[in-house]
């Protein structure tokens, strides 16, 4: 029954997509993006070809099984990478990734597509990040004897696994060769799964990720000389909520020396009009000549800055978490040692919980009169040693997770998943 019912998802899904992709451009790039994808695998992985798959739901699993997959191409430089996306704001971001052999959208799950898929593939190791379960194609490697591995992968009591409907994902679970965890809340809830003797605690990687990022990060030309030595708050990944939010609290006078560089999650000509009307003297980043005063707000218009542009942050901010699922990455900001900003909307994120219990982190409601984002900016802004230990905690909490890169390649060593 529980089968059936995927079928049913699948077709409902091709359907939708199929009606929105005429009104929505991101319906439209998924429909289109597939159109070719076997095509592509058949002239282009040869039958000799030792491949290594990893897949991605979107940009931000990316970011976590990158530092596994690079560190996979050193230390097996006879396997060839294939990265699939299920996602365009992933594929589309990195479909030119120097690091992959080959970049391509996933097919749509099914039967024949699953088998079709895996023919002209043949991985020698399949990788995916986090989350991300298609019932036929885990199934397909399964009995194929592929060794399968999730990583990164965070449970909680909420997610499907664990609701009456939840018997297909938990049997997809058991697909897996192992699974690594971030944490040891996930552990436990894997004794409730069936799952425990295939899991361990990896950790995330990240934390891996982001202090690669930040030791290798040069300075973005032109932020000194807007910031002209005054403190500057670094919003990344935001909204229109969280730019609302943003405008409110600069009209503190306390804050009057601050400025502001944000980094919009989506970066389309009418959100970035929207931000200008918003501050009035803001400026994009592509636009601003270093010759004229600088104003007080800019705007970052290009993508793949944002984790380079936090390390000239006095303070950072993090959008998403004001009537939305959940922030975005807090780690690209915490790993500079600065104290990191966000909304209410955190408890599904963990690094974002720990990062609040270290106090490294603030969360503030705009429904509250206390904790108002203002009324932090100004406590961070006014009293400098507070915000240096707040930096330095969020700093100090990055640097102690690092390390799951490494197990979760020895685990690869020790079991001969690979041979060189």
């Amino acid at each position: 029954m529980q089968v059936l019912l995927y079928h049913i998802f699948l077709v409902l899904f091709r359907l939708t997509i199929l009606a929105a992709s005429p009104f929505y451009k991101k319906a439209n790039r998924w429909r289109e993006g597939r159109k070719g994808v076997m095509e592509y695998l058949r002239t282009h992985i040869r039958s000799d070809d030792k491949v290594i798959w990893m897949h991605c739901a979107s940009l931000g699993e990316f970011e976590q099984g990158r530092p596994l997959l690079e560190s996979l191409r050193s230390h097996y430089p006879a396997y060839r990478i294939l990265l699939t996306f299920f996602s365009p704001s992933g594929y589309e971001v990195q479909k030119n990734y120097a690091g992959a052999d080959w970049v391509c959208y996933l097919p749509l799950d099914g039967p024949r597509t699953a088998k079709q898929f895996l023919s002209l593939t043949h991985p020698t190791l399949v990788i995916f990040v986090k989350y991300e379960f298609w019932f036929f194609y885990l199934k397909k490697l399964f009995y194929q004897q592929i060794p399968l591995l999730l990583v990164s992968a965070l449970f909680r009591e909420d997610m499907n696994f664990f609701k009456w409907y939840g018997s297909l994902s938990k049997k997809m679970l058991g697909r897996f060769q192992h699974l690594f965890l971030q944490n040891n809340s996930s552990l436990l809830l894997t004794k409730r799964l069936g799952v425990r003797h295939i899991s361990s605690v990896a950790g995330d990687t990240r934390f891996d990720r982001v202090l690669a990022i930040a030791s290798n990060a040069l300075p973005i030309e032109g932020i000194e000389e807007f910031t002209s030595q005054q403190p500057l708050l670094v919003a990344g990944s935001t909204w229109p909520e969280d730019e609302k939010a943003l405008h409110e609290a600069l009209q503190e006078p306390q804050l009057a020396s601050l400025k502001l560089i944000i980094a919009p999650h989506e970066l389309s000509d009418a959100h970035v009009k929207t931000i200008k009307e918003l501050f009035g003297e803001a400026v994009c980043y592509s636009e601003w000549n270093k010759e004229r005063p600088a104003p007080r707000v800019m705007i970052m218009d290009n993508y793949g800055m944002l984790s380079r542009l936090y390390r000239h942050a006095t303070i950072a901010y993090v959008g998403g978490g004001l009537h939305r699922p959940g922030i975005h990455n807090t780690l690209e900001a915490a790993v500079y040692s600065i104290p990191v900003l966000f909304g209410p909307h955190y408890k599904k994120h963990a690094e974002a919980q720990a990062l609040i219990e270290e106090k490294g982190a603030f969360s503030f409601d705009p429904g509250t009169d206390s904790d108002t984002l203002s009324t932090l900016l100004t406590q961070l802004l006014l009293h400098p040693d507070q915000r240096h230990q707040a930096g330095q905690r969020a700093g100090a909490y990055v640097r102690l997770q690092a390390g799951a890169t490494q197990r979760i390649l020895d685990y690869i060593q020790e079991n001969r998943l690979l041979t060189n």
